[in-house]
């Protein structure tokens, strides 16, 4: 029996732009999305559309990794950086506005936004079919699809009233062409002092290059200006398998060794969450 159609998927129709053919708009046939030229995309029975093809970016989050996100978000450890992304995103979005999250993970910051706009639509964009699983269920109105955040994005131009970039990769000249001139990016990212602690006790962490935001103002300035910017700084106590899952949902997850991370007395009970976010606006 073909998969359904999800509800959410089916606002974005008039938006999602054939990836092969990059100009033909797509249409629901027993269940996949096709264009005009019959290049076809499954939506899997989970209730995202598989967009993506050929040669597929490796870094995706797998099973153990969404799992892992899925259980720490749950604990509303990060909820002070979704509440400060919903902020930025709703002093800009009309109410019946369309977001779209570029690297959404399993859809909980995008999720956050929709609540806060109840007649907005939002779209997340993911490598990681595991976490679009999740992304799929995480609001009534947020769809999912599989696609690459350094590839041109499925969609037509001048058509999100926000794009929303949390501890992703971007791809500022995209940012750009998809959102309305009066349009909102958002993007979060870490601070030298996020998680510091947990770095210091976990050597094979990923680092936080000192030169960052350096290279992210280089990266933005011809497209973009910001125009605020809100720090989030707090300590966060951690039980012992709430900071294995803070460790286990990162990029990290695939350096570590879990054999000595199971020591209790390796990992800190107590870190430093430590984030900017800003809005910027299109030049």
């Amino acid at each position: 029996m073909p998969v359904l159609l999800p509800p959410a998927l089916e606002l974005f129709l008039n938006l999602l732009r054939c990836p092969t053919c990059r100009t033909l708009r797509l249409h629901p046939d027993r269940g996949a999305l096709r264009c005009a030229a019959s290049h076809t995309f499954d939506i899997a029975r989970h209730g995202y559309v598989s967009l993506l093809t050929g040669t597929r970016a490796t870094s995706g989050d797998d099973a153990a990794m969404v799992q892992a996100r899925d259980r720490f978000v749950a604990t509303g450890r990060y909820a002070p950086i979704r509440q400060a992304v919903a902020r930025l995103a709703v002093d800009s979005a009309p109410e019946r506005g369309t977001v779209v999250d570029v690297g959404c993970g399993t859809g909980y910051y995008l999720a956050g936004v929709l609540d806060q706009l109840p007649d907005a639509r939002g779209l997340g964009l993911d490598t990681s079919a595991r976490a679009l699983r999740s992304a799929a269920r995480a609001h009534e109105r947020a769809a999912a699809a599989t696609w690459d955040v350094f590839r041109a994005f499925p969609l037509a131009d001048a058509v999100a009233d926000v794009v929303l970039d949390v501890f992703a990769p971007r791809n500022p000249a995209e940012f750009h062409r998809v959102l309305r001139p009066a349009g909102r990016l958002i993007v979060v990212r870490p601070t030298g002092l996020h998680l510091a602690e947990l770095r210091d006790r976990v050597p094979a962490m990923v680092t936080i290059d000192p030169a960052k935001e350096q290279r992210l103002h280089r990266a933005m300035d011809p497209y973009f200006e910001a125009v605020d910017t809100e720090q989030v700084e707090y300590p966060m106590a951690l039980d012992g398998l709430e900071a294995l899952d803070l460790v286990g949902m990162t990029p990290s997850a695939r350096h570590v060794s879990w054999a000595n991370l199971n020591d209790d007395g390796l990992l800190p009970h107590r870190v430093t969450v430590s984030v900017l976010a800003t809005a910027y606006q299109a030049r």
